[in-house]
């Protein structure tokens, strides 16, 4: 994934089929491992930096004031 960010998405399949590009050797159990891991990450690190702040008790005593 840091060496080829552009190559990956969210879409397993699209994934699967980079992987297999990038990778010799591997089982398709293995390919398909990676593959998922790939996608849930970039699933997650998406629907994170979609999130607004939490705000803190901080910030409520600030506003208070």
């Amino acid at each position: 994934m840091h060496r080829f960010p552009e190559k990956f998405t969210t879409n397993f399949d699209e994934n699967k089929h980079e992987v297999d590009a990038l990778t010799q050797g591997t089982t398709t159990r293995v390919r398909n491992q990676i593959a998922g891991y790939i996608t849930r990450t970039l699933a997650l690190a998406k629907a994170n930096s979609g999130t607004e702040p939490i705000e803190t008790d901080e910030d409520d005593e600030e506003d208070s004031e």
